[in-house]
C-alpha cells in the first residue's frame, strides 16, 4: 500500500535549528527505509527563500498502521519536533515509476 506522507515544519524563530538538529538522525533513518523498500522517493519541500520548510515521502508499507508504528513513531522529524503537521494520503506510483 503506498502513501504519500507530506511533513510540514513549524514557522517559528527555532523551526530550521529544529530541522538542523534531527537531519543527520533523519537522514540515516531514511536510508534505511530507502534500502528496505519503505520509501520510494522523498523530497525537501523549499520555501520562497529556498531553505527547507517541510518534507515530501512516497512510501509503502502494509497499512498505515504499519506506516505509524514502524516509522513515523521513531521519525527524528517527529520526535524532534521538526514537522508541525503531517499529511498522509493514499496513492499509487504510477507502473513505468514503481521501482518494485
Amino acid at each position: 500500500m503506498q502513501f504519500i506522507v507530506t511533513g510540514y515544519d513549524g514557522k517559528d524563530e527555532g523551526a530550521l535549528d529544529r530541522r538542523m538538529a534531527a537531519r543527520e538522525a533523519h537522514l540515516a533513518k531514511a536510508k534505511t527505509m530507502y534500502e528496505t523498500g519503505r520509501w520510494l522517493y522523498a523530497v525537501a519541500i523549499l520555501n520562497d527563500a529556498g531553505k527547507m520548510a517541510g518534507s515530501v515521502i512516497v512510501c509503502d508499507f502494509d497499512s498505515r498502521q504499519a506506516l505509524e508504528s514502524e516509522w513515523l513513531e521513531k521519525e527524528p522529524y517527529v520526535l524532534g519536533k521538526v514537522w508541525e503537521k503531517i499529511d498522509i494520503t493514499r496513492a499509487q506510483v504510477a507502473p513505468f515509476c514503481d521501482k518494485k
